[in-house]
């Protein structure tokens, strides 16, 4: 392979496979760049990875915006519409690779990217959890390695020529389009339209926690978004109440809990989830667990404590009717 001409980062090789058209493109900051890319190890076998032509759908990122492989800003701002490239790039540039990779395989799963309603950043997740969810990204993982990407650069869009989406973003922007959102949600979820309300909720969180990735868990840039999170969480499983979704509320809420255990509001939405599945000691126990927190809502939390009770008598009559008549 030859050095590639004009990357003047440190080891990086590039030999072009095939020639792109006109001159480089202006790689602006803010500029979308699709391409198709294919990564490889450096055994003798050259085996395949990861292959977005596979998957069928190219890949995107936004010069500017601080994508977890850095390097691939710099192979791509080296190509012309329409290259085809090979980069051979040393470990000091393919450490990351492996999260990166899990991100677009769940993409490509048709999942979430984020898993946002886990409460830590994604490195805390991949030491508590000691995997990726993959054995090839764990196996780079914990021996990280040299890598091949060939790359198809396809096109160069400029910001004014695309619709932004959030993840696309600045952190700045994402910061202005949290509250926007948020409002958003709260509006349909008046409107009873939750499910279209639990999109902005979910859409306003992957913001705050694309930006709490960048921060020190713990510290008070990470706590005062994880609040924001907290907040937008517990809105989500309100519309999930009201859509009865209510194993869903059981897992966001105890999650929210173990992490936050002075969270009044979740303890509150966890009882109504359990008291919906019968649940009624866990139930009881939450809004116990409400009023230690927060006294002024002892009046709310008898109101669901007799309903709940009303609900279990209901069904206790209804079961015993239907022994009787099983057993005339």
């Amino acid at each position: 392979m030859e050095e590639a001409i004009g990357l003047n980062i440190e080891g990086v090789r590039k030999k072009i496979h095939h020639g792109g058209t006109g001159e480089l493109a202006n790689f602006i900051s803010g500029s979308k760049v699709t391409f198709h890319f294919r990564t490889l190890k450096c055994d003798d076998d050259r085996t395949v990875i990861d292959d977005s032509k596979k998957v069928g759908v190219p890949m995107e990122i936004i010069i500017g915006n601080m994508f977890k492989l850095e390097v691939w800003e710099v192979l791509l701002t080296s190509m012309r519409i329409g290259e085809v490239a090979e980069f051979w790039c040393d470990v000091t540039h393919t450490g990351l690779y492996p999260i990166v990779a899990k991100s677009l395989r769940r993409i490509a799963e048709g999942k979430d990217p984020t898993d946002w309603h886990i409460h830590t950043c994604g490195l805390a997740n991949m030491f508590a959890y000691h995997s990726l969810g993959y054995e090839d990204l764990d196996e780079l993982q914990k021996e990280p390695q040299p890598l091949i990407f060939v790359i198809e650069l396809l096109k160069v869009e400029s910001p004014s020529m695309y619709k932004r989406e959030t993840w696309a973003l600045s952190n700045d922007e994402k910061l202005k389009a949290v509250p926007v959102l948020h409002g958003e949600g709260n509006r349909l979820f008046k409107l009873g339209r939750y499910e279209d309300a639990t999109n902005k909720y979910r859409e306003a969180v992957i913001c705050l926690k694309n930006i709490q990735t960048k921060e020190k868990p713990w510290e008070v840039p990470w706590m005062k978004l994880e609040k924001m999170i907290n907040t937008l969480v517990l809105n989500y499983c309100q519309c999930l109440l009201r859509m009865e979704e209510f194993y869903e509320v059981l897992e966001h809420t105890t999650d929210l809990i173990q992490h936050h255990p002075g969270l009044t509001k979740a303890y509150f939405l966890r009882g109504k989830a359990n008291a919906e599945v019968w649940n009624e000691a866990e139930a009881k126990k939450d809004f116990e667990k409400v009023v230690e927190l927060d006294p002024t809502m002892s009046r709310q939390v008898k109101k669901e404590i007799r309903k709940l009770e009303m609900r279990m008598e209901e069904k206790e009559e209804e079961e015993k009717l239907k022994y009787k008549n099983l057993f005339p």
